[in-house]
């Protein structure tokens, strides 16, 4: 939805927004409860060249530095397509990648595997999906980010390590999934939390 106001703020999830999230992004468990949570209002440059207001879910440890950066990338028209509740699509991440929609918390395993993602935590964020594909033995997802393949192409939104995005997420401690060793995740960025005593690696 474009708009002509400029808005960022973080609140605490309430009860209608739980509801929403129950069965879907959130599921009842052990490792972390909807309190650690936080919803973050954010404006964002979006590929038509407007402003958008989208929202994103991420860990209260993490909510300011995360507030943050995406004021830096609107103020420097970063292109971003699209930032909607994972929620939206039912929680199902190759739907929300397939739409290139930029995403944080959602309780699942990483793809392929039974370990919790990062994401189970709301410590991680996936941005471009389409122009920063994940990219496995298995394949490419979304499948459209084949097209996104080369990472020399400088394509808009595409995230390197000279680029803006890239920047500002690694400068407040988190890593970037181009740098892991079995898989390519050029989309995700993660940060451990500060008793982190499991290693994920994505």
């Amino acid at each position: 939805m474009a708009t002509a106001e400029v808005e960022f703020k973080i609140d605490e999830i309430d009860k209608t927004l739980y509801s929403q999230m129950l069965g879907k992004s959130f599921k009842e468990n052990d490792v972390i409860q909807v309190e650690a949570l936080r919803i973050l209002t954010l404006t964002y440059y979006g590929f038509d060249e407007s402003a958008h207001i989208g929202q994103l879910v991420v860990n209260q440890e993490v909510a300011e530095e995360v507030l943050e950066i995406f004021k830096v990338l609107y103020e420097k028209k970063y292109p971003i397509e699209k930032i909607n509740l994972v929620d939206e699509y039912n929680a199902d991440d190759d739907l929300s990648m397939a739409d290139n929609n930029t995403s944080g918390f959602n309780f699942r395993v990483v793809s392929g595997s039974e370990h919790l993602s990062r994401h189970s935590y709301g410590m991680a964020i996936d941005i471009n999906p389409v122009q920063n594909p994940y990219v496995t033995s298995k394949g490419v997802f979304p499948a459209d980010g084949e097209s996104y393949l080369d990472r020399s192409l400088k394509k808009k939104g595409m995230i390197d390590e000279e680029d803006l995005c890239y920047k500002l997420f690694t400068e407040k401690g988190w890593t970037w999934g181009g740098h892991f060793k079995s898989v390519k995740d050029y989309q995700h960025f993660q940060k451990a939390f500060k008793d982190d005593e499991l290693n994920f690696k994505q």
